[in-house]
């Protein structure tokens, strides 16, 4: 990784991607720090402390929505948008062939739906913090809402352009730049709990060979793949013999990425949520009590949505009907099966087998910090979701650089 930045750098067309993806960083956490008019940062960074989900918002966003700053709301209306568009080009059929014909018609409705929903979730963040307003009016309250409807379509403006001139996906990054800004406070709490006498260096050391371990293992994850060997028959077309070459279908272990994880925490902490709001009824006081990220309820409850999205999500995305139908249409075929329905079988079959690993895998890396907390008392901020994020985004951004090197290293080949 570091010889391939250090040729990257020596690129001066990379260097100028890399060096506009740092100042656009920079944009980034200027914002974070500038805070909306009108309420009390000190407010809202006692409810962040107390809410988890709050805490992972803040976690996502850098430190902009304890500081409810504009960027507070971070990319995540985006991410909804993106989600639910995805959704809908299954569900609906005008706009799967959309989505084939014109792309862009589908970037722009994603544009559109996040403005949408970024302001339906700024009133929402807006009444539901109306504690901590300093004037309760509804001017007040629309101006809050705007400001932060402006700030994540400002989000996601610098990511289209960092994607555009940058290195690497701008949407993936601004998330990436938010959760690793987190990581300086929480090295100095680390330390700073280790003089107070407050945890062993021995428990410290445990824990940070556990933390190696897992990044290590979401690598391997996060690259691993099954390939499936398709062999295509020679054909010949005139004077010309087409195909008889072999390739393979790669089908990645954890396909859905971190989506299955941002699902099953969303649905989980909703109940939570809306119980928040009648802390007088005693239905709503046993969720606020159960549903805990240290309570055992909610972690079972956790992996199992977890594992039941993997597969849903990687039967959305990855469809063995069409694979086969298209290896069939190419005159391909998988060694020792017929062409059509039993491919179609053994390609589900295998995907099954591997997807429920990958599921299982996924359940264990967000229910691993609350099993440390439990057993160190440490208060672990950077969890499982955002391990897979980073690892994530670092692996694409990684491969994108070397596809240009190499794309340059062909071009002074050609000359």
């Amino acid at each position: 990784m570091l010889s391939t930045l250090r040729s990257a750098l020596k690129i001066d067309e990379v260097r100028k991607k890399i060096v506009f993806t740092l100042m656009m960083f920079l944009v980034f956490r200027i914002g974070a720090h500038i805070p909306v008019p009108g309420i009390s940062r000190d407010i809202i960074a006692e409810l962040t402390s107390q809410a988890k989900l709050l805490g992972f918002f803040d976690m996502i966003s850098g430190g902009a929505f304890r500081n409810f700053s504009i960027f507070a709301m971070s990319i995540t209306p985006y991410i909804n948008a993106t989600i639910i568009m995805q959704l809908l080009t299954v569900i609906v059929p005008r706009l799967e062939q959309l989505a084939k014909e014109d792309r862009k018609k589908i970037v722009e409705y994603t544009r559109y739906l996040t403005v949408i929903l970024g302001f339906v979730q700024a009133i929402g963040i807006s009444i539901g913090f109306r504690s901590a307003l300093v004037n309760s009016s509804f001017g007040s309250t629309l101006l809050i809402a705007l400001t932060l409807t402006a700030g994540t379509a400002c989000l996601m403006w610098i990511g289209e352009l960092i994607t555009e001139k940058g290195i690497g996906n701008g949407i993936s990054l601004i998330i990436f730049a938010g959760i690793v800004s987190r990581i300086p406070s929480g090295v100095v709490y680390l330390f700073d709990y280790i003089k107070q006498g407050g945890l062993n260096f021995l428990v410290v050391l445990a824990f940070l060979i556990i933390a190696l371990i897992a990044i290590m293992a979401t690598v391997a994850i996060q690259e691993g793949q099954r390939r499936i060997p398709v062999q295509y028959a020679k054909r010949v077309v005139g004077r010309k013999v087409y195909g008889g070459q072999s390739t393979h279908i790669p089908i990645k272990v954890n396909s859905a990425g971190v989506i299955p994880v941002i699902f099953a925490m969303s649905i989980l902490m909703f109940p939570g949520t809306i119980a928040s709001w009648f802390p007088n009824n005693s239905i709503a006081v046993w969720i606020s009590q159960n549903l805990t990220f240290d309570n055992l309820i909610y972690n079972v409850f956790y992996a199992a949505l977890i594992i039941f999205f993997t597969y849903f999500y990687s039967a959305i995305t990855f469809n063995p009907i069409d694979v086969a139908d298209n290896i069939k249409k190419n005159g391909g075929f998988i060694p020792g099966l017929r062409p059509g329905k039993p491919t179609a079988e053994y390609i589900t079959k295998i995907m099954s087998r591997i997807t429920l690993f990958g599921a299982i895998f996924l359940a264990v890396i967000a229910v691993l910090p609350t099993i440390l907390m439990s057993l160190t008392s440490l208060q672990i901020y950077f969890g499982g979701t955002a391990l897979l994020i980073v690892v994530g985004v670092a692996l694409d951004t990684m491969k994108q650089i070397e596809s240009t090197l190499l794309m340059r290293s062909y071009e002074g080949f050609m000359k």
